[in-house]
């Protein structure tokens, strides 16, 4: 399994960032995906998860409204539109393939940073 995000960076507060995450070494349509965020020193915490077939997404309350979770199983593909990004949205994020037993397998993140 291999799980490769990109698309972090330095943006101001109030403007837009779309991260992709493409996954390789199992059948990206069979799994539900999801994305995280850590801060050094800090717990990871669910931003964001959507189902294998995309029926249904689930956001942190922080982050509704602001974020959208998507997916494209032909590219293998999940993404993370962020809009009106704040600077608390500054960690670096995961995209991790969520399996039915429980276990996840993680990338290894994307920073994103805002700051004026």
């Amino acid at each position: 399994v291999q799980l490769v995000e990109s698309g972090g960076g330095l943006v101001q507060p109030g403007s837009s960032l779309k991260l992709s995450c493409v996954a390789s070494g199992f059948t990206f349509s069979h799994v539900d995906m999801s994305w995280h965020r850590q801060a050094p020193g800090k717990v990871r915490e669910l931003v964001a998860s959507i189902t294998k077939t995309a029926d249904s997404t689930n956001y942190a309350d922080s982050v509704k409204g602001r974020f959208t979770i998507s997916r494209d199983n032909a590219k293998n593909t999940v993404y993370l539109q962020m809009n009106m990004v704040r600077v608390e949205d500054t960690d670096v994020y995961y995209c991790s393939a969520d399996w039915y037993s429980g276990f996840k397998d993680w990338g290894s993140g994307t920073q994103v940073t805002v700051s004026s």
